[in-house]
């Protein structure tokens, strides 16, 4: 059965609609109870009469409605007002009934957004219309005239399933999150005395929440140490999410760290969870905090004192719950001093703090990493290689690894995939040769002499602080333990 509305039916309808709207308010409410403010909702049909009488019947029961007579006018309310449904009718032109207009608007909506809810309404149905309608991707369909409580019905079914989809979204977010992360404690490898200290932190720091800031060169392994704590924590079982603030433009921080809605920008075509949103629960790993500009510390700091965010083009608050753990590669103490550092922020990243050893400082776990590279890399590129020779070994052992664990691990997989022997001989590693320092011309050339006097203006600067010295000197606190009984001697 067909209908069509006539000028005066329209009008006639209209002022129905209006008189239900005002009288029957709290009846409405008690049948759709789930709708009262909740979605934003973009009406387009070429009636005008038609948008005043559902503006006026949905403006009390949604958080907001958007009315349009130009189908060409939907991808800007798309990405400026970012509706959760959009109620939709067919046919625009003077005696068009095919349908064939609402079928070219919902092709391009779905192109823009392919989980945008739609529902079609026509004064033109059939079930070979609602079929093709349901098939190309449309949510619902509602005749002209409606029926007010199926309208909203329909509708707060619509608004639900907006929501419902956000938060799969999310969900899917936290899942990727997870994804790749293994069930096994990650491997820590090494004997020596620092990395038996940095492994009792770790373990002692299980059952707490309190904020880490792990410090040590390029390559000596803070992500690992990072993923260590939180395989430890009672959050193992949560997202870690890992930010590497080195490579984020300062532009894009506050949409990576705390997400954004649909059309809060130019290509923010679907909202987004932001970094801290989606390890809410779980560990939040930023590295290279060192990096990050004053404006953007702060930013920073507001999150983590309020415990909360809002994603950019949004006003509403998010809470947040995680465990964080920073990592850098500076001096932040000295960044501090000259003011390149907040001092508030500072104090707020590193309730505990870890010194990752360098590689050079870690003696025989030198060559218990090799091995486990070798055997990693064999593994993996099929090779027969079965370990080091004696003179590979002692190669090794000497060299000072300036790039740390990352370059002994790229030297061994490089090594192991250009050999065609059993063993590594010393000749297949290709080292890169390193700089002689340059002794000043003044002053006295005495080794040890140097070193005394360089580790007492360290004490001295540090005020007697043995962590803080050994950070100004650039080694381990177990390492200036270890020069002091040498110098006390």
């Amino acid at each position: 059965m067909k209908h069509l509305l006539t000028r005066e039916k329209v009008c006639e309808f209209a002022q129905k609609t209006c008189d239900f709207a005002h009288t029957t308010h709290k009846y409405i409410l008690y049948i759709c109870p789930d709708m009262a403010k909740k979605g934003k909702i973009l009406v387009v049909d070429d009636n005008e009469d038609i948008l005043f009488a559902l503006n006026l019947l949905l403006s009390p029961h949604v958080e907001k409605v958007k009315v349009t007579t130009q189908p060409s006018r939907i991808e800007y309310f798309m990405t400026n007002f970012v509706p959760d449904v959009i109620l939709l009718d067919m046919n625009f032109s003077r005696d068009a009934v095919n349908g064939d207009e609402g079928f070219e608007c919902l092709k391009r909506i779905l192109k823009q957004d392919p989980e945008a809810i739609v529902v079609f309404m026509t004064a033109y149905t059939d079930t070979d219309k609602v079929v093709r309608a349901i098939k190309a991707g449309a949510t619902d369909f509602v005749s002209k005239p409606w029926e007010k409580e199926k309208l909203l019905a329909t509708l707060s079914t619509a608004v639900k399933l907006s929501e419902s989809q956000k938060k799969v979204r999310k969900m899917k977010e936290q899942i990727d999150a997870l994804n790749g992360q293994a069930d096994k404690q990650p491997e820590m490898i090494g004997k020596s005395p620092a990395m038996r200290q940095v492994n009792e932190t770790i373990y002692k720091l299980g059952d707490t929440d309190a904020n880490i800031l792990i410090l040590g060169e390029n390559g000596t392994g803070k992500d690992l140490v990072a993923r260590s704590l939180r395989f430890c924590s009672t959050r193992k079982d949560r997202p870690f999410v890992s930010i590497d603030l080195g490579s984020i433009p300062e532009s894009l921080f506050e949409s990576e760290l705390f997400g954004y809605e649909k059309g809060a920008f130019t290509d923010a075509h679907t909202s987004k969870a932001g970094r801290m949103e989606t390890a809410s629960g779980g560990t939040l790993f930023l590295d290279e905090i060192g990096n990050l500009s004053l404006a953007m510390q702060s930013k920073l700091l507001t999150a983590l004192e309020k415990r909360e965010i809002s994603r950019l083009g949004s006003t509403k608050t998010i809470p947040i719950d995680v465990r964080l753990i920073c990592a850098t590669n500076c001096n932040l103490r000295q960044m501090v001093a000259e003011g390149k550092f907040r001092q508030d922020l500072f104090y707020r990243i590193n309730t505990i703090e870890i010194q990752v050893p360098p590689l050079r400082e870690r003696g025989d776990d030198i060559l218990l990493l090799a091995d486990f590279f070798v055997e990693k890399y064999a593994h993996k590129y099929k090779k027969e290689v079965k370990g080091l020779t004696r003179e590979a070994k002692l190669k090794l052992s000497k060299y000072p690894w300036p790039g740390n664990v990352r370059e002994l691990q790229h030297t061994i997989e490089r090594t192991v995939l250009l050999s065609d022997s059993f063993q590594l001989r010393a000749r297949d590693f290709m080292l890169e040769p390193q700089p002689e320092k340059i002794e000043e011309s003044t002053g006295t050339l005495n080794l040890e002499k140097v070193e005394k006097e360089t580790i007492e203006r360290a004490m001295r600067r540090a005020n007697g602080n043995l962590s803080q010295a050994a950070e100004y000197l650039g080694i381990t606190r177990y390492s200036l333990y270890r020069k002091l009984e040498k110098l006390e001697q």
